[in-house]
């Protein structure tokens, strides 16, 4: 399910079951006034808290969460204005190391775009409806809770 916009703000938002493309959704929101790109990857890892992890499910109720992804996209552009967005998360089985959400935020100039990728997927991890289950080595699987997820605070610029 995917959503498309004009040239500046949310141009393309989707929940996907297929590899995510970054270079696709690079030139999505790359364009000739853009001088930043930023880029935020979210990959599957072999650790959480202490325990060795072999792969993830991600669920979905695939309209609400596509609906509510742009919602939360079309947010920060809204707020960020010049900003333009092109993100996609994926679900279904990923292994270690699979890109399970990439966002591109693209502006003229560096603050804005890195700004605008951070509180896209801070504001994701509390909204959007989807849903992750860890497989452990040990065999067990367990739901994880999206919202629990450990943030480290922006590193203050120097003055």
């Amino acid at each position: 399910m995917a959503s498309t916009t004009s040239e500046s703000g949310l141009l393309h938002s989707a929940i996907v079951t297929a590899p995510i493309d970054l270079s696709h959704l690079i030139s999505v929101a790359q364009a000739a006034g853009v001088g930043a790109l930023s880029v935020f990857l979210g990959t599957v890892r072999d650790l959480n808290d202490g325990r060795a992890v072999s792969g993830m499910d991600y669920e979905a109720y695939e309209g609400m969460a596509a609906s509510e992804l742009a919602a939360v996209a079309r947010e920060v552009c809204d707020a960020t204005p010049g900003l333009r967005v092109a993100i996609e998360h994926r679900i279904g089985a990923l292994a270690i190391g699979d890109v399970s959400v990439a966002i591109v935020a693209a502006h003229a100039h560096r603050g804005p775009a890195l700004d605008g990728a951070r509180a896209i997927i801070e504001s994701l991890k509390q909204r959007v409806p989807i849903w992750k289950r860890e497989h452990y080595l040990d065999g067990e699987r367990a739901w994880v809770d999206p919202t629990k997820s450990a943030t480290v605070p922006p590193v203050e610029e120097p003055a």
